[in-house]
This record gives C-alpha cells, structure tokens and sequence, in this order.
C-alpha cells in the first residue's frame, strides 16, 4: 500500500526533522539570541534568570503565551481569523524543505542533503515564502478592524514592491548557473562565490529579504508610531505564531543569501572541501564522519548572516512608508535592471562564449 512506501515515510520523516530543526533549533535559540544581543549593543544585561546565561527563556516565553488569555474580536470573521497565524507559519517550514545544508557522497555521486531535491528549488523556496503575505491580508481583514487592516494593506503593497528586485536578483543567479536546483547553484561557486561576480545582485537581495521578513528597518506593517499593526487583535498563541513566522522567515532566508551568493556549505573561494581532502588524504564528503563539517560551516554562515539580521534590527532606524515605496520602485528596481545587464556580460565572460 501506499501509506507504507519506504520512499514516502523517508520523506516524511525528513519533513518531521525539517520543521523540528526550525523550530526546535534555530527560532527557539533566535528568540534567545534577539535579546542577547540587543542587550549587548545597547550596554544592558538582559535576559540573564532563567537558565544558565537565560538560556530557557524561550521556553519561559512560550509557556507564558499558552497561558494567556485570548481574545478574539466579536465581529471578526470566525474562520479566517482563525487560518492566518496557521498561513504564517506553514510557508516558511514548507520553503525550507528544498534547502540543501550539506552533502555526501553516495556511490561516488555528491548528493545535497535536504528534505526534497527539486529541479527548481530556488523558485519553489521564494514562491512558497511569497505566500506568507497572504496570511498578514487575511490577519488584517479578518480581524475586522480599520487599524489592522491597513496595517495588512501597507505590509501587501510592501511585499509586492520587492517581490520584483528580489526576483531580479535571483535571476541573475540563474544566469550564472545555468540552473534553478540549489545544489548545482551551490556547484557552481566551488571556484568563485556569486558574490564576487554579481555584488550589486547580493546587496539587493539583501536588501529585498529585510522587507520580505518585514524586519527594521522595513518593519512598516508593525509601525507602533504610525499605525497599529496587522495583529492587533491577536493574542495568546495565535500572536506568538505570528512571531515565530518571522523568525521561521529569517532562518529560511539566510540559508537562501548562503546558497546563491556565499558558497554554500564550500569551505571558501578556490579552496572547497575537495581539494582540502586530496590535500589531508580525506574524502570529506564520503567520510563517516567528516561528511559532517561542510554541515557544521554551512551552519555557521547562515548563523554569521542571523547575527547580521539582529545587528541591522538594533542600528538602523524604521523608515517611512513614503521613503519605503521610494526605495522600492525608484531605486531597487532600476538598478536590479542594471545589475540584470551586467551579470549576463559577466556569465558570458565566464563561459567564454
């Protein structure tokens, strides 16, 4: 029968070890880190009593929205109010199904290690991670409310906007890889990251993912000084599922700015784990136990990039939402155009045609 294909289990319980690593891990440990570092910045303490280094405080957080009261507006509407902190959540652990954090080698063949290996990844990933805004319109109108729904209005047109750079950006990756499949784009940077080759491409994607996980200074669908946000009228767990879908967002993303323009799991520019091996003597990639090192660094530049998102948070203040739009379409846009034009004289230079 179906229910017992072996393939099929597989690939469930890499979806049950997919949504538990993001989760589990790394929104858990975000939460915790968001204040550990802002108080580091901002020359305070921080959370410092519960655990070790305030290490549970996260569980403490979560344990104390449970407990909370809910509330829901009487007016609302019943269903959908209730479908988009579920919305949040479902497209950020769906996208990073397709996200490669290592490789091994099985019978002499590399193999990326993810949950599903799709010819277009990188378009699976951004289009299912796109869907999220849906959730913030639904949050607004929902709520019947006048505050959060332009609340989700603003945040709509906000993602809209820079739907169209980040797509520029990224399909100035596809140019110089000459495919969608995440693993070939991470391939292909063995000899030189896209970073190099299209800086201009990594600085707006940068730039479009702070306004697709609406962080600081884009955070203009939660601007308290201007408008109550799109979940206003949520609390108890629906809240801190909206919560957690940043987060969820963050950790996808940056996985995303690792695969297309910082090399992946590679160890560095011309130097990748091959050659590091042939020079020890080691298949890392077919080791026992080795094969966990490209993983590990893989880790630690999605955790550098995490790190940059916090830094950026506590440093850079909100901008208006006139500023915002300008941003978008007058300047972002016209220079993914130029970025476009010049990324297809570098790939041909590369490919030497």
């Amino acid at each position: 029968m179906i229910l017992f294909d072996p393939g099929l289990i597989g690939s469930a319980l890499r979806l049950v070890v997919s949504f538990g690593v993001v989760f589990g891990v790394f929104v858990y440990i975000m939460v915790w880190s968001e204040r550990r570092v802002s108080a580091w910045m901002q020359d305070r303490v921080g959370p410092n009593r519960v655990g070790p280094f305030g290490l549970l405080q996260s569980m403490a957080d979560g344990i104390k929205f449970i407990f909370k009261e809910e509330v829901r507006p009487a007016k609302a509407h019943r269903i959908l109010y209730l479908l988009a902190p579920c919305l949040a959540v479902f497209p950020a652990v769906l996208a990073f199904a397709v996200v490669p954090f290592g490789a091994r080698r099985i019978d002499g063949v590399i193999v990326p290690l993810q949950v599903a290996d799709i010819d277009v990844g990188i378009l699976f990933a951004v289009s299912v991670a796109s869907l999220g805004v849906f959730s913030i319109l639904l949050a607004g109108w929902a709520s019947n409310s006048k505050y959060p729904l332009l609340g989700g209005l603003r945040a709509a047109a906000q993602f809209i906007s820079y739907e169209i750079p980040l797509g520029l950006s990224i399909v100035s990756v596809l140019l110089l890889a000459g495919s969608a499949r995440l693993g070939d784009i991470v391939a292909m940077q063995s000899d030189s990251w896209f970073i190099f080759l299209t800086p201009l491409g990594f600085l707006l994607f940068v730039a479009s993912i702070f306004a697709e996980t609406n962080r600081l200074p884009f955070d203009l669908a939660e601007g308290e000084a201007e408008i109550i946000g799109y979940h206003a009228e949520y609390s108890s767990m629906k809240f801190a599922m909206f919560f957690m879908s940043e987060y969820a967002n963050m950790v996808t993303v940056s996985c995303l700015v690792v695969l297309l323009f910082l090399g992946g799991w590679e160890l560095l520019p011309m130097f990748g784990w091959e050659k590091l091996g042939a020079a020890i003597g080691k298949d890392i990639y077919g080791d026992p136990i080795l094969w966990i090192l490209p993983t590990l660094w893989f880790i630690a530049k999605v955790t550098a990039f995490l790190f940059f998102f916090i830094w950026v948070r506590w440093t850079i203040p909100r901008f208006r939402y006139d500023q915002l739009m300008a941003l978008g379409w007058k300047r972002l846009i016209p220079l993914g155009l130029v970025n476009l034009l010049v990324t297809v004289g570098v790939a041909v230079g590369v490919s030497g045609r």
